[in-house]
């Protein structure tokens, strides 16, 4: 299964084309801390109005490194929240117009989720189970969910 990632929670646009059975195949990140350097801090509105011109060519450029046209992808997944509002929903758009497009599905993912199973990709992976102990979360979880 091929794989289109989109990130764009704050401050960083990312893009990555994920292979189920090859792995990562190509990624791009776009950093704006130099954008928000001035004001001591991520101004959402510029955030969101960065990732609008930087998404589609950083789409296109990881999709060139992977070898990959759209045509070639099964789905898109896409960071859902939490996150500010407007960098949040230019990344839901982007995901779900191209996915519609293209007849695949788009998969919104809880971006706190993402950081706690992103090791899963990784050659050799950790077992299950293991803990997420995360900062200023409500709970903390293990990896099946359960609340503990």
């Amino acid at each position: 299964m091929l794989v289109l990632g989109i990130e764009t929670s704050c401050d960083e646009t990312g893009v990555a084309v994920y292979d189920s059975g090859r792995g990562l195949l190509a990624h791009a990140l776009h950093s704006q801390v130099t954008l928000h350097d001035a004001y001591g801090g991520v101004v959402p509105e510029l955030a969101s109005r960065d990732h609008i011109r930087r998404l589609i060519p950083l789409i296109r450029e990881v999709l060139h490194k992977a070898g990959a046209k759209e045509s070639d992808l099964d789905a898109i997944a896409y960071t859902q929240g939490p996150g500010l509002a407007g960098a949040l929903l230019v990344g839901a758009a982007v995901a779900n117009s191209l996915a519609f497009g293209l007849g695949i599905a788009a998969i919104g993912v809880h971006h706190l989720e993402g950081h706690l199973l992103s090791p899963l990709l990784e050659r050799n992976p950790p077992r299950f189970p293991f803990l997420d102990a995360r900062v200023g979360s409500r709970a903390i979880r293990d990896a099946g969910g359960n609340a503990g």
